[in-house]
């Protein structure tokens, strides 16, 4: 069955009354823009794809629907793609369909829908086109406003094989608050990109999941471009979801955990290697046990608190098959298995974002193409390693470096190539750890 790529865009309309509507004024021109570079970008990947665009009623006036949108459109209960809930259904459609591969929310929608109207009317149920009469312009009306839904976020709930694009606006930020809020979107609603525009700077930006940007530029069409070409790349990559099974953490102080592992990981945790953002940190670490198990991190955890968090055990019988007991493991598990595989006697892996000292000689590998936790990410890392003396090191370009290690290695020699090669107390993204403007959007409610 052929993989659709959809992209959506335009605004989106919330009704109050008949005639009277608030909105998220947008007339689609990034889709319009965006389409043509993703089909070229999948024939320059020599993938075959089929790239649709849907627009919002908004974003094509009054022209005429043709028959593949309004059989879509039925499919998914809604007469036209004009509110937000018409958008809501739509999506929900998209992800029960099968052939859906990816989808790029470049849609504007409405923030805020009525929650009071005064004067109300006795007779009225709610809001809409149906329910409030039409409003009289002789009366004085004042309306409160709630945030709506973040339709973003119903993607992948059920569907994480569909790959989400999303946007993110902003007006007059500086390069650092623009590229929070946009991570913040990607970490909330689980995107694979985002793209973060300001409107008054013109700035661009492609966050990506590693907690990094690229295609930083006021070009709007050189953003466009870049973004295509990363969707084209990230979005054939192939994952192996763990299946969760009941169980509990393996505590960090247990004797499965090898004593040089756990030296080292805490030398990293204290030297602040472990940045949190939204009350989680990235990065992994692990040890393989035997053949068929690992330890790792868990995932969406603060390392700063592992004596709290523990580890996850994980089984695995194939590239395919990994059941973890109790919690998901970090998504840098496949990169794990696959290192620990193609590296005999090695069976330590640490990983952390923070940048690569100007004069080492650790090996650099390209990122952009990969996304951490994807099986080609993991064949990316364990050839880039390289061997300095009973190390084995890597730095991922914007990213972070991978350090593995064999359990009996002296911890102290570990840490002193990490401390050699590598700023711990620094940041991949450049985004200082402590700023008022991290810790205000971390607190943030989750509409921000």
């Amino acid at each position: 069955m052929p993989k659709l790529h959809y992209i959506i865009a335009g605004g989106t309309f919330v009704d109050v009354a008949p005639h009277l509507s608030l909105a998220a004024p947008a007339f689609g021109r990034v889709g319009r823009e965006l389409a043509p570079e993703l089909s070229a970008a999948f024939d320059e990947a020599g993938e075959s794809a089929e790239v649709r665009l849907v627009l919002t009623r908004m974003a094509i006036g009054g022209a005429e629907r043709d028959e593949a949108e309004l059989a879509l459109f039925a499919e998914a209960g809604i007469d036209d793609l004009r509110t937000n809930d018409d958008l809501a259904m739509l999506v929900d459609r998209l992800v029960e369909r099968e052939d859906t591969r990816t989808i790029v929310m470049a849609a504007a929608t409405c923030d805020f829908a009525p929650s009071s109207l005064a004067p109300a009317y006795p007779f009225a149920r709610g809001f809409g086109k149906g329910s409030h009469p039409r409003l009289s312009s002789d009366l004085r009306h004042e309306l409160s406003l709630a945030p709506t839904e973040k339709v973003v976020r119903r993607v992948r709930k059920s569907r994480k094989d569909v790959f989400l694009v999303a946007f993110k606006t902003t007006a007059g930020a500086a390069a650092e608050e623009q590229y929070l809020k946009g991570l913040k979107l990607l970490k909330t609603a689980s995107c694979n990109l985002v793209l973060a525009n300001d409107v008054r700077t013109g700035r661009n930006m492609v966050i990506t999941p590693e907690q990094a940007r690229y295609h930083e530029t006021t070009d709007r069409a050189t953003a466009l471009e870049g973004l295509a070409e990363m969707i084209a790349l990230r979005s054939r990559l192939t994952f192996t979801r763990a299946t969760v099974v009941p169980g509990e953490a393996v505590p960090w102080s247990s004797p499965l955990v090898p004593a040089s592992l756990r030296r080292v990981v805490d030398h990293c945790i204290e030297r602040g290697a472990y940045k949190p953002f939204l009350g989680s940190t990235v990065g992994h670490f692990a040890v393989k046990v035997d053949e068929g198990t690992i330890l790792t991190s868990r995932r969406k955890t603060d390392f700063n608190r592992l004596d709290e968090a523990g580890l996850v055990k994980i089984e695995t019988s194939g590239p395919d098959t990994v059941i973890a007991h109790g919690f998901k493991p970090s998504v840098g598990g496949q990169s794990q298995r696959i290192i620990f595989a193609e590296h005999p006697g090695m069976d330590c892996i640490v990983h952390f974002h923070c940048p690569r000292k100007t004069a080492s000689p650790v090996p650099v590998r390209s990122q952009r193409e990969f996304e951490c936790g994807s099986h080609e990410c993991g064949k990316n890392t364990s050839d880039g390693l390289g061997r300095f003396g009973n190390v084995l090191a890597v730095m991922l370009d914007k990213h972070g470096p991978n350090v593995v290690f064999a359990r009996d290695a002296d911890p102290e020699e570990v840490i002193r190539f990490i401390e050699a090669n590598f700023d711990l107390e620094g940041r991949t993204d450049e985004v200082m750890q402590r700023t008022p403007l991290l810790e205000a959007l971390s607190l943030a409610p989750a509409y921000a």
